[in-house]
């Protein structure tokens, strides 16, 4: 039998989540199956089969060990009584009414299927596929198995991405991803000098290829569907084995949203509607560079002269706003989130001096407040703090040679009280006009919350972060006016925050954690729902000798130059390494790129409103707009900005050439904005001395005048 639910019993099938009209049914197996194999389709497409010589659907009973050391995690697990659900068991009235003797089926009524591990043992698991949202949700009826997985259909030549932001591989293929939000590591490549000497410690803090601040355990088929786990569990997304990604959830009832579209293009603006309406990234953020500065009161004089030399400044970013902490990874901030006037003199006066002349003033901000803190204790005293599990006491998190205690956003006065007392009054009615909203990576396993499992919450930390920004911001009516910028997310992220940052890069060119992995970070970040994405130009992290050198530094600026936006960072050792006005050259480099940043303003006011419309990221992976050209689906090093701008940023230290790849037919023509040569689809090796990354646009579109101007910009003394 292959016919799905018949259409007088009310389950005909269901409209997939955001679908084009695609319908998704169910479809049993036929009696050679020996008794419970099925299909789920998504049109004719085949996404899920189960089968009792090979099942999809398995549970177990979990033995977890979990370590974190300074917000690097280590997962581990040895699950026991795992069983294999072959079979489908119903009553024998349903058997009967769908013509079945021996007895495979649902539950024609209800779109229940229930699952054993014996042809004749008790149900095991439950499915029950809605009909209106194309949302299943396996449900197990023993508690004692808390691991669930589900095997999907990966049919040949199928690339699959997705896993939220990631910096290392933007297609999932042949790798495991756990789904975890945590520090990525340094280095994130084992075996390598910087990784392992910052592993030795046994605190893991080196990272691996799927370390990462924004986990998302979402995949995106290119053969049109999407499957979404709704839940926020520990999950791996496993396609390590031929025609199959394996879905591990460290959970006993487990929620899959499933998406059909037309295209890539398509599931896209699918997934980023059904994430909710994202904030608006402020115009003035495209007028000119984000400077960040943390010298205290000389960062206004240091700008000055940045300014002076030709700089298109839109606004400063003093992190250290709150004052510092020195400690031997290097220069922190003492979190306390208030103005630091020891530190920054007269900065009232300053911030709206600048604020006169077009010049915003951003700050920093994170979900933690250090012990020796005022704020602190006022939160301790209120009762806002999560604690330690066996006692009252407020749990302290080892940030590295500080403590800091975590305000319980799963508590809502808390929440309100963080939005309001620090965000609202301590730095919005202050003057800020933007922030980096740092860290919600760091929640513990082993801490006691108001509310909730903290296996649970903790991938939901970013999400309640996000939203506690999101409410101050609203609350002073001043959405789509100030931007901050998150690094840590997870599902549900898109909805609050108007702008990714890729983190803390290594201050160098390496594979795993250099200037290359943002490109990664922007590209599979805006394949599921977050349409700008941009990073610390000049890297952050610097340590064991590791320091920036002044290619690095005129690399990043070319790619910042073409990002959503462009901010500078000093680094953790900013005393150790070149800033943008360590030397005239380096200066000149600055004001050249930001020029360049601000004369395409109009081009980034239009990505934000196509955003809006599409739900399509700025910073576009090639295959979103050819999405037929089997060529573009493993490129990650290079990138549409829009559907007219190409963008190939050098990542290699030393190149002074790159190969590109122009997509497109045979009518397509591309015009490279330096030397306007016109090339023809294909891979071309293309010259890219310092100051001329390869760019190419469009020249029979109406933005081409803009783009061909860049190289007037560029180069105007």
């Amino acid at each position: 039998m292959s016919d799905a639910f018949p259409q007088q019993q009310g389950v005909s099938g269901f409209v997939a989540k955001g679908s084009v009209g695609v319908t998704g049914r169910f479809v049993v197996a036929g009696p050679e199956d020996k008794g419970g194999g099925f299909d789920l389709l998504l049109g004719d497409r085949v996404i899920l089969r189960h089968r009792v010589e090979a099942p999809a659907f398995r549970i177990a009973k979990g033995n977890p060990s979990v370590t974190m050391v300074r917000g690097n995690f280590r997962m581990e697990d040895a699950p026991s009584d795992e069983r294999a659900l072959r079979y489908m068991v119903l009553p024998q009235a349903a058997m009967t009414r769908i013509g079945w003797a021996d007895g495979i089926a649902g539950n024609l009524d209800k779109g229940f299927v229930f699952l054993s591990d014996s042809p004749d043992g008790p149900p095991l698991l439950d499915l029950f596929f809605t009909l209106d949202m194309s949302l299943f949700n396996a449900n197990g009826r023993d508690p004692s198995f808390d691991r669930i997985s589900v095997d999907w259909v990966v049919e040949p030549n199928t690339m699959v991405w997705g896993g939220g932001e990631q910096m290392s591989h933007l297609a999932l293929n042949g790798r495991n991803f756990p789904m975890w939000t945590s520090e990525p590591g340094v280095g994130r490549e084992p075996g390598t000098a910087l990784t392992d000497v910052m592993s030795a410690d046994g605190s893991f803090a080196g990272g691996d290829f799927w370390t990462t601040n924004y986990p998302q355990p979402t995949m995106i088929f290119s053969g049109g569907h999407a499957v979404q786990i709704e839940n926020s569990c520990y999950t791996e997304l496993d396609l390590t084995s031929a025609g199959r990604a394996t879905t591990r959830l460290w959970t006993g009832s487990a929620d899959f949203a499933l998406f059909v579209g037309r295209d890539v293009a398509d599931l896209v603006g699918q997934l980023a509607r059904d994430a909710g309406q994202r904030p608006a990234l402020p115009d003035w953020t495209a007028g000119g560079a984000i400077v960040g500065l943390k010298d205290g009161g000389n960062s206004f004089e240091r700008l000055e002269k940045i300014i002076a030399a030709g700089a298109a400044v839109a606004g400063l970013w003093c992190e250290d706003w709150v004052g510092i902490r020195q400690t031997s990874f290097g220069r922190r901030l003492f979190w306390d989130w208030q103005w630091n006037a020891a530190r920054y003199p007269n900065l009232p006066e300053r911030i709206a001096e600048l604020k006169a002349r077009g010049i915003r003033f951003l700050g920093y901000v994170n979900p933690y407040l250090a012990v020796d803190g005022p704020q602190y204790a006022e939160a301790e005293q209120l009762g806002y703090l999560a604690l330690k599990q066996d006692s009252d006491e407020p749990f302290a998190v080892d940030f590295g040679e500080f403590g800091a205690g975590v305000v319980d956003f799963t508590n809502p006065a808390a929440a309100a009280w963080f939005a309001e007392e620090i965000i609202g009054k301590q730095m919005i009615d202050f003057g800020l006009d933007g922030w980096m909203a740092d860290f919600g990576e760091y929640l513990p396993v082993d801490l006691r919350l108001h509310d909730g499992d903290p296996m649970e919450m903790h991938n939901r930390w970013p999400v309640l972060w996000a939203e506690v920004n999101h409410r101050a911001v609203a609350s002073r009516g001043k959405t789509g006016e100030v931007v901050w910028f998150m690094r840590a997310g997870f599902t549900g992220v898109q909805a609050y925050c108007p702008l990714l940052w890729a983190g803390d890069q290594s201050v160098d060119f390496s594979r795993h954690d250099g200037i290359g992995t943002v490109i990664t970070a922007a590209l599979s970040s805006g394949l599921v729902g977050n349409a700008f994405s941009h990073s610390d130009v000049g890297g952050y992290t610097s340590l064991h000798g590791n320091i920036r050198t002044e290619e690095l530094m005129m690399r990043w600026y070319e790619l910042g130059a073409f990002s959503p936006v462009m901010r500078t960072h000093e680094g953790n050792r900013p005393d150790d390494n070149l800033q943008i006005d360590s030397t005239p050259d380096l200066l000149a480099g600055f004001v050249r790129w930001s020029r360049v940043h601000e004369a395409l303003a109009p081009w980034i006011r239009h990505l934000r409103d196509e955003a809006t419309t599409t739900g399509l990221p700025a910073q576009r992976a090639l295959f979103l707009h050819y999405p037929d050209d089997r060529e573009t689906f493993i490129i990650q090093d290079q990138y549409l900005y829009g559907a007219e701008l190409m963008v190939a940023p050098v990542i290699e230290e030393g190149a002074v050439s790159r190969r590109v790849y122009l997509p497109g037919d045979s009518a397509t023509v591309w015009r490279h904005v330096w030397s306007g040569e016109d090339r023809g689809p294909g891979w071309h090796v293309v010259v890219a001395p310092i100051g001329e990354p390869p760019v190419f646009y469009r020249p029979d579109t109406a933005t081409a005048p803009l783009f061909a101007s860049l190289k007037q910009v560029r180069d105007r003394q």
